[in-house]
């Protein structure tokens, strides 16, 4: 395994724990302005670890870096 797959693995598991934990502030945010916000800002980091899975993933095209 090379070291850029292993990060890939890493980045995946971190992903995952930013999912569960995303939904856990969204299922409790109904009563919390401040729950609600924490959860975009957990979703939003989400999304860059799923970028940054898809850049380092053997055989995959980031359109953005094209």
């Amino acid at each position: 395994m090379t070291g850029h797959e292993v990060i890939v693995e890493r980045l995946q598991a971190i992903e995952e724990e930013l999912r569960d934990l995303a939904y856990d502030r969204l299922r409790d945010a109904a009563d919390s302005p401040e729950l609600l916000a924490e959860e975009r800002r957990i979703h939003q980091a989400r999304r860059a670890i799923e970028k940054a899975i898809r850049i380092l993933s053997p055989g995959s095209r980031d359109p953005d870096l094209d």
